[in-house]
């Protein structure tokens, strides 16, 4: 398990425009690879913008249909938003590899307790044999296989809609918060020695503690047939305004096992391993 730590005070926001898209095709690995990224990467600008942690001057414009999105960029006068960008590098290098099982950005008041958490975000990572894959977790929402370009897109669009209305409707964080990004690798194929760069060898302990009454959100699914990603959001009970009830799952318990993170009934990990 690999680990990073940041520490932010909310700021305020300005704006700025541009344009992106993603692949207008996913037919290859390439292809698909880039797709994974860019819905990593929108999907942790997205977080990061709508829970108001950096200044408008850290992120640019994109547009993907009518959507406008908030996309994180090296800005040298905001070393928050630049250690995120970063940790974004850092998993696109273990994603290429084929190394990377899971990505948790995690949320915390209290510097000097890290397994004490009031916000969680989970991107779990799959891989076929020659082909990766993209899954978003998705309630009552079956996942999409790679079969049309436009189908794909389709998903990916709705994906990000599901999440920036998640982030629209929670409650504001307090002030000072720090942040934690963990990399957790599948044993099978992840050199023991490596980190991305960025992270270290994680010294955390093996359980994280709920700061407060916990809600787990599912938020959507894509498949390309090359990779696989889920995402699943953890936040206190008092932040939810009303939220569709397809994204909330029953509240689960207030410890939360690294192991557990992201369990669902149904999946199957077969011989998948996360190194700690």
């Amino acid at each position: 398990m690999a680990t990073a730590q940041l520490s932010h005070t909310s700021q305020k926001h300005k704006t700025s425009k541009e344009a992106v898209l993603f692949p207008h095709t996913v037919t290859t690995k390439q292809q698909s690879m880039v797709l994974v990224k860019r819905l990593l990467a929108i999907s942790v600008s997205c977080i990061t913008y709508l829970r108001g942690l950096f200044p408008e001057s850290a992120y640019g414009t994109r547009y993907l249909d009518d959507l406008c999105l908030k996309i994180l960029r090296e800005d040298k006068s905001c070393m928050g938003s630049l250690q995120i960008v970063k940790w974004i590098q850092g998993c696109f290098d273990a994603l290429e590899k084929n190394y990377l099982h899971m990505a948790v950005l995690a949320i915390y008041t209290n510097p000097k307790e890290t397994e004490r958490v009031t916000e969680l975000y989970q991107f779990k990572f799959k891989y076929t044999k020659g082909r990766p894959q993209m899954d978003i977790i998705s309630n009552k929402m079956a996942s999409v296989s790679g079969v049309c370009s436009r189908e794909i897109k389709k998903a990916s669009v709705l994906l990000i809609r599901k999440l920036y209305l998640l982030m629209q409707n929670l409650e504001p964080l307090p002030n000072d918060i720090t942040l934690t990004m963990k990399l957790f690798y599948y044993n099978d194929v992840t050199p023991d020695d490596y980190q991305p760069h960025g992270f270290k060898e994680g010294s955390s302990p093996d359980n994280l503690l709920f700061d407060g009454d916990p809600v787990n959100l599912k938020v959507g699914s894509v498949s390309t047939g090359f990779h696989n990603l889920k995402v699943r959001v953890t936040t206190e009970n008092k932040r939810m305004r009303a939220l569709g009830s397809n994204l909330v799952q029953e509240n689960g318990p207030t410890e939360i096992s690294y192991q557990g993170l992201d369990c669902d009934e149904e999946e199957e990990e077969g011989s998948t391993k996360v190194r700690k």
